[in-house]
């Protein structure tokens, strides 16, 4: 079982979480001719391009000038899941987690990103910003991220996961949108989190993120590998609900 989350738009390389002997992004080369892209930005263009604020555009811009491939543990360079903030890692809770949980989520959770393409949870990572869905016309031929990841990604997660192994998808619909599930054979299962609000079930973006990342921590803390036990998951009173779900798409309800 293979658990997709999206990565978070804010980073605190100032946390230190100890963790096992980290890990290297697959796809660093393509990560870094897209940082090397990205540097020769001015603040105001990188502001354009990705809606921010001048401090964020600021902070970037210098990101990108001083990129690292981040393939030794500093200061800067720390292992993603351990450095990403906002409700899907106040969800999954990193802090809380042993050395045989992080192997553990290594093996199974991954990590959709616009700059790295896919990250393990102990994977390097050298802070950045760069979203998915950003309108960046990267080269006369590639008009934005999702064609530059075309199918790589896609065949990544193809090579990683065995015959019956399913894909469950934590990620928004902005990320996963980088997956080709057509190329993929694999089942692709996908929770959905809703609160009952004026007479009917809806998603509360808030709750659904911080719900996405406590699954994936129950996932984690249960060393489920069978989908069907994440049918018990009941954390913050969220449980199942059969009637509201299809063989792919299972809603949670409370």
């Amino acid at each position: 079982m293979k658990i997709l989350l999206s990565p978070a738009k804010s980073i605190d390389t100032t946390l230190s979480i100890p963790t096992p002997t980290p890990t290297t992004a697959v796809f660093l080369d393509d990560a870094t001719k897209l940082a090397s892209k990205l540097a020769t930005l001015k603040d105001k263009e990188l502001m354009q391009l990705m809606h921010v604020s001048d401090s964020i555009a600021e902070l970037n811009v210098q990101r990108y000038k001083n990129w690292i491939a981040p393939t030794q543990l500093t200061d800067e360079c720390k292992p993603a899941a351990t450095v990403f903030t906002g409700e899907v890692y106040r969800g999954l809770n990193v802090a809380s987690f042993s050395e045989d949980d992080f192997l553990f989520a290594n093996q199974q959770v991954r990590i959709l990103s616009g700059l790295y393409g896919i990250l393990k949870p102990l994977d390097l990572l050298y802070p950045y910003r760069l979203e998915m869905g950003t309108k960046w016309q990267i080269s006369p031929k590639i008009k934005n991220l999702y064609a530059y990841w075309d199918d790589k990604i896609s065949n990544y997660l193809t090579q990683e996961l065995a015959t019956d192994e399913a894909i469950i998808n934590l990620a928004s619909t902005e990320y996963f949108k980088a997956i080709q599930p057509k190329k993929i054979k694999n089942r692709i299962i996908t929770p959905h989190f809703k609160d009952f609000k004026n007479g009917e079930y809806k998603v509360v973006m808030m709750y659904a993120k911080n719900a996405r990342g406590k699954m994936a921590h129950y996932a984690v803390k249960n060393r489920i590998e069978n989908p069907e036990l994440l049918k018990e998951y009941n954390e913050d009173n969220y449980r199942f609900d059969s009637n509201l779900s299809t063989e792919n798409d299972w809603v949670f309800t409370r």
